[in-house]
């Protein structure tokens, strides 16, 4: 049909441009599942943003009582994706396609202008933001001038700048560098945090902590699970600790997802902690149509346990 063939064009000529332009793609049925499931989902995440489907989820990001510095309450944002029939997708499943066909810079500045919207409802008649939201931001949003002209004029108020933390991680970083680097270093100082993400899956980290303006270290969540049960995993999360401690940067624990990872967590020195143990990921009117001290409401109390690293009680939200 029509509609089939010129498909298969758009297909081919996405083809071409992803093996490096300047050349010809001929098209191969055999060869395109995966890449015609991308194209579908590039045109679904566009309609999406278009039609308002997309939704935010928060998930807590709760001190461990390892000396942790004193912040509002701290949130990650995750985005889902409402399809046509009203099921809730996960990011995983478009996010890759929206980032080869570089529509993810339209999620990023929806997920910015979404956050920046329930900080300025919810922080009013106040001098300090009322939560603390950490997003993600991809690195094709991290080296777009563009984007970080939308952003400033986002974080005018230093109240709201202070409310946000962008979540990077360290590909997204060296890949464009210098772009990087005066992206971060023109939003700290408005008063915006940054957090470098999945800390330790790459072969650079150390080096690059020197250099990258980062507030937060998010401990990569391969290191966490077996922290109590290997080594090799436990020492990684010591050295990345201690690493942090020195250079006066915080640290966070990804998919923390049981109290006894929790607790060696908290002795090893780690000030904060993320993952199922804590909350599952809920949709964001649950947060703002809570009370005032959303914290207040979710805490409970763990054992008390010795540590080497911080005497103080440790905390959990619970699910």
């Amino acid at each position: 049909s029509v509609a089939s063939l010129l498909s298969a064009a758009d297909i081919a000529c996405y083809a071409a441009k992803v093996s490096g332009r300047n050349r010809v793609h001929l098209y191969d049925s055999n060869e395109v599942s995966g890449r015609h499931r991308e194209m579908y989902w590039v045109s679904r995440v566009t309609r999406a943003v278009d039609e308002g489907r997309l939704e935010l989820f928060y998930q807590p990001i709760a001190p461990t009582g390892c000396q942790a510095p004193a912040l509002p309450d701290a949130y990650e944002l995750l985005v889902r994706l409402r399809d046509d029939n009203g099921e809730l997708v996960l990011p995983g499943e478009f996010v890759p396609a929206a980032e080869r066909y570089n529509v993810v810079s339209a999620i990023d500045r929806w997920v910015v202008q979404r956050a920046v919207q329930v900080l300025q409802k919810h922080s009013q008649g106040s001098d300090e933001p009322a939560f603390l939201f950490a997003l993600n931001l991809s690195g094709m949003s991290l080296s777009d001038r563009s984007f970080l002209d939308f952003v400033l004029t986002l974080v005018e108020d230093p109240k709201i700048a202070r409310g946000l933390c962008f979540e990077v991680t360290e590909t997204a970083v060296i890949t464009s560098m210098a772009q990087a680097v005066y992206f971060m270093h023109e939003l700290r100082r408005r008063g915006c945090r940054f957090a470098l993400d999945d800390f330790g899956s790459g072969l650079s980290s150390f080096h690059y902590l020197k250099t990258l303006p980062v507030d937060f270290i998010k401990i990569d969540g391969q290191f966490i699970g077996n922290v109590t049960s290997d080594v090799v995993d436990r020492s990684m999360v010591e050295a990345i600790s201690q690493v942090g401690r020195a250079l006066g940067i915080a640290t966070i624990a990804e998919k923390v997802e049981s109290e006894a990872v929790f607790t060696e967590l908290k002795r090893l020195g780690v000030q904060f902690a993320q993952g199922y143990f804590i909350a599952h990921p809920a949709p964001i009117g649950n947060l703002i149509g809570a009370s005032p001290s959303v914290a207040e409401s979710h805490v409970t109390e763990l054992p008390q346990e010795s540590s080497a690293h911080c005497a103080s009680r440790a905390v959990a939200y619970s699910p």
